[in-house]
């Protein structure tokens, strides 16, 4: 009986995942562009605090910001805007801070 509801569960949890996989496939994307949107948004979270901090960055600072904000930018391009609507806002404040760090080199060299 218990190896049973083992099974059971075990072609559940299976079942789900696939369900999973298909939902994002039929939205359009892969599921490593999806995997790294999830990582990407944890790190804009992050990308998002540094840019409401105000004051300015080091040069060293401001090299690893732009890098990883890349790196949201790519990961939010790849997925459908429906998703990562809620976080619009702090995608606009790090792209301004990362169009004012851009600036900022630019006119320094």
């Amino acid at each position: 009986m218990l190896i049973t509801i083992i099974y059971v569960l075990i072609f559940i949890i299976f079942a789900l995942i696939l369900f999973s996989v298909m939902q994002i496939k039929m939205a359009g994307m892969n599921v490593k562009d999806f995997w790294s949107f999830i990582k990407a948004n944890e790190l804009l979270d992050e990308l998002y605090i540094y840019a409401k901090k105000g004051g300015s960055f080091t040069p060293q600072e401001q090299v690893i910001f732009l890098m990883e904000a890349e790196k949201v930018f790519n990961a939010f391009d790849k997925v459908p805007n429906m998703l990562w609507d809620e976080e619009y806002q702090k995608y606009r404040e790090v792209l301004n801070k990362y169009k004012d760090i851009k600036v900022l080199r630019w006119a320094s060299n």
